[in-house]
């Protein structure tokens, strides 16, 4: 049964950290410190308290900083509010039952929604993004009662999801497949295990050739143009961490029924 205060409480500290996950996307993508005070990206003002309220000041501002004028992106209140609905649906979806696994599900959550917007606007997966990626995945497997074995087992695991990747990103010397999405298999594998870290993968290429084939047909995109593949895998880790069941109903469906 949903508690409406407490998904109202949930949503509103999703507001407030999703300013925090922009200045992650923003600034470890450009290399950039993630401390230091918030500043406008054009006039390098620093902003103040009422410039920071989330999704409110970019209303009341008309989406324009207030010393300079200049447009801002519409990134800002956008991932504020993703990351409010994110974190409501993240713990009410989550696979756990135990309160501290649930946490850990809205901070897998908001990694995910870094590497996302990271990936799609400067086309880099941070590193710092890819470690809290796999330390998430740790702490999970500890609290649900691995053992050390099981440990280094699903480690294994990680490194036997991250090969097809690896083989293809050697193949096309970087071309077809940039590293970080390497570095994200392997955080897949470590997170979902082999099993569902594999159809983690075939879910990323089947939307990923699925959107590639209506961008071209659209003419939005080029036969030479890249397009980030980090999403793809971002929607094949929510598939299997958040809806497995169905995923696992629809592949008996559609491979295992005879």
């Amino acid at each position: 049964m949903i508690d409406s205060p407490f998904v109202f409480i949930l949503f509103v500290y999703g507001l407030a950290f999703g300013s925090f996950l922009n200045v992650l996307a923003d600034r470890l993508s450009m290399e950039q410190t993630i401390g230091g005070r918030s500043h406008c990206d054009y006039c390098k003002k620093t902003l103040r308290w009422n410039d920071l309220i989330p999704v409110i000041s970019y209303v009341l501002l008309k989406g324009k900083c207030r010393y300079c004028h200049k447009k801002l992106s519409v990134q800002y209140p956008l991932v504020e509010l993703v990351t409010g609905v994110v974190f409501v649906l993240s713990w009410y979806y989550s696979p756990f039952t135990l309160p501290i696994l649930r946490i850990f599900s809205i901070a897998l959550s908001s990694v995910l929604l870094v590497i996302l917007v990271a990936d799609l606007r400067y086309q880099i997966i941070p590193d710092e993004m890819q470690v809290a990626l796999v330390g998430i995945a740790m702490l999970m497997i500890l609290f649900s009662g691995a053992t050390l074995t099981g440990i280094l087992l699903r480690l294994g695991e990680g490194i036997l999801v991250m090969l097809p990747i690896l083989i293809l990103f050697l193949l096309t010397r970087g071309r077809g497949m940039g590293f970080g999405d390497v570095k994200l298999a392997f955080g897949i594998g470590v997170l979902l295990g082999v099993y569902r870290g594999g159809l983690a993968l075939y879910i990323a290429f089947l939307t990923g050739a699925i959107v590639g084939v209506g961008l071209l047909a659209s003419r939005r995109t080029k036969m030479k143009n890249k397009i980030a593949f980090g999403p793809f895998l971002v929607v094949g880790i929510v598939c299997l961490f958040y809806f497995q069941k169905q995923v696992f109903f629809v592949v008996d469906k559609l491979f295992l029924t005879r």
